[in-house]
């Protein structure tokens, strides 16, 4: 018998009751992504908490790829809003007639108001976890990255502080534009802030763009 197997923990592990288990449900419908903040001030501390929630992600190799730029030059971020506006139109020009119009019509970005803007990068050249579990499948460092912005993302919706991923801009013009190392890779563009009109349903299904799909349709048995 493994001996491990006969040494208590010297610290039991929690219980997660079911009070906690519908509580962790409710986060996870709320946890949305907001384009519509008020200016208010995200309370002093909070945004040191959320990245410290997010410190504690998975990591292939225990990595931990991730890397922080908070945005406050309102010369860089006329870049970064420069750079979305450019994307922008060419994914517009992707679409014709109506879809164009829908297109034209969504709320794709918090630029304006979000009073924090967060840039999360994954130093894919990082000496930390000597590659473990990276030789075959590389791309876990982006992946590992994914998982600190999720857990972020649920501390700040549990905090009542809303986060928006934005995807339309191009990583390498945001690394030039934030002067961050060329073996750093953008994962996430995030607009922090409380949110102006919170709700527990997708604001592109809210605006006719997209349906949630029923997750037993995207399920596959072998």
């Amino acid at each position: 018998m493994d001996i491990r197997s006969q040494t208590p923990p010297l610290f039991p592990p929690p219980v997660f009751d079911d009070a906690f288990r519908a509580a962790f449900d409710e986060l996870l419908i709320w946890r949305r992504d907001v384009r519509r903040f008020k200016r208010d001030p995200v309370a002093a501390g909070e945004i040191e908490v959320l990245l410290a929630a997010a410190h504690h992600a998975p990591s292939v190799g225990n990595s931990q790829p991730w890397r922080f730029v908070l945005v406050e030059s309102p010369a860089r971020r006329g870049l970064v809003r420069a750079d979305f506006e450019r994307c922008n139109a060419e994914a517009l020009a992707g679409y014709a007639g109506e879809r164009a119009q829908r297109y034209a019509s969504l709320k794709l970005a918090g630029l304006d108001n979000a009073p924090v803007q967060l840039a999360i990068f994954a130093d894919l050249e990082t000496p930390q976890g000597h590659g473990l579990g990276r030789r075959t499948m590389p791309e876990t460092m982006e992946y590992s990255a994914v998982g600190a912005v999720i857990l972020l993302w649920l501390a700040a919706r549990a905090a009542g502080i809303g986060v928006g991923w934005l995807s339309i801009l191009d990583p390498v013009a945001i690394g030039h534009a934030l002067e961050t190392p060329d073996n750093w890779r953008l994962i996430a563009y995030l607009c922090i802030g409380y949110p102006a009109d919170p709700s527990d349903v997708p604001e592109l299904e809210r605006a006719g763009w997209k349906e949630r799909a029923d997750w037993r349709d995207l399920l596959i048995k072998r």
